[in-house]
């Protein structure tokens, strides 16, 4: 049901505003691969997003139940995996979580972490559980390799939530993909391309909307000097480029269009570049065929304050590698990109 919806969906919006080609369905991906690539063991079902602190620990969010998007293993709850990019031949790690949390209807998307003065790591993620949207905070036990259920997050702006970027220990900006819940609203909001889609803003004593306008609003993450907020509008095939007030408002700086569907973004630790994990193709995403598979790109921003930024692939595959790729995180030097429901990949660049 949840595959006809989103059908319906796209093809109703698509005839009336194909000549945007939202969906790039007609374009094939050219091939590029970085040196020593190679699949992670044990990431099947997918590897959504990807958030590495600075000591070189990556936690992944895996097994998204999304509607309209394949999943490989529908009745298998979702699960957070650490991997260390420190060792040589890094190995993933599912992470336990607490009793006490509902760990049957654990459906991870996006996930944010933030450290604490006292070096405390948090890990906030947004969750999907019966198909609604929560924001979980877990504090990350190090030693035990474990994740101490902390909170709930609920509130009428977030919901519909994609992914998350975590500024402080209770502050946070969200992105909300799609303003309705109901079907047939939703086919509304589509096929009027209302952009009403938005960035909200969360501490306990203020919930707002801190940038709107977006077609559907995906990935988000937040600048190297913490000024700059990049969000990504994934059916326009953008990322806005937003100025952080003072009041935790935003206002656009500039729009960077990168003419394929961007999903995720991270910056690049040491450079501060934009790495976006991208969709070539969202009709094949959307219509799987195992026999014509949807193919993974990887795009990196350079100079994204500049009036040209620089734009390249870094990595582009037609699907016989990976699939459907949603974020590429890197680390000195080395390169992981994860997938809506496939499995995973590292590389050295």
């Amino acid at each position: 049901m949840g595959k006809l919806v989103v059908l319906t969906l796209l093809g109703a919006g698509l005839a009336l505003i194909g000549e945007r080609q939202r969906a790039n369905a007609s374009r094939e991906v050219e091939p590029v691969e970085p040196r020593d690539c190679h699949l992670i063991e044990g990431l099947e079902n997918g590897s959504e997003d990807i958030d590495i602190l600075p000591s070189g620990l990556a936690f992944i969010s895996s097994g998204l139940k999304y509607p309209g998007m394949p999943n490989f293993a529908p009745d298998e709850p979702g699960q957070i995996f650490l991997i260390d990019l420190n060792e040589p031949n890094p190995r993933v790690q599912a992470l336990n979580i607490s009793d006490g949390f509902d760990k049957a209807s654990f459906n991870p998307h996006g996930i944010s972490t933030f450290i604490d003065e006292d070096h405390t790591v948090y890990l906030y993620v947004v969750n999907h559980p019966h198909m609604k949207s929560t924001v979980e905070k877990f504090k990350f036990e190090e030693k035990q390799r474990s994740l101490v259920h902390l909170k709930t997050i609920k509130h009428e702006l977030l919901k519909s939530l994609n992914d998350i970027v975590v500024l402080g220990p209770e502050q946070f900006y969200a992105m909300r993909d799609h303003y309705f819940t109901n079907f047939f609203l939703v086919l509304l909001e589509i096929i009027m391309d209302l952009r009403w889609t938005y960035v909200v803003f969360y501490s306990p004593g203020e919930v707002k909307v801190a940038a709107k306008g977006f077609s559907s609003a995906n990935g988000i993450t937040v600048s190297l000097d913490k000024k700059y907020i990049y969000a990504a509008d994934v059916t326009a095939q953008n990322i806005h480029v937003l100025k952080k007030h003072e009041n935790w408002d935003l206002t656009q700086v500039k729009v960077i269009h990168l003419g394929t569907l961007v999903d995720n973004l991270t910056v690049d630790p040491d450079t501060g570049d934009i790495w976006a994990g991208c969709h070539p193709n969202g009709m094949k995403l959307l219509i799987y065929n195992p026999e014509d598979p949807p193919g993974s790109e990887v795009l990196r921003i350079r100079n994204v304050l500049s009036e040209k930024p620089k734009i390249s692939t870094e990595y582009g595959n037609n699907g016989s590698v990976i699939q459907g790729s949603s974020v590429a995180s890197v680390y000195h030097g080395k390169l992981l990109i994860g997938t809506v429901f496939h499995k995973a990949l590292y590389c050295l660049f």
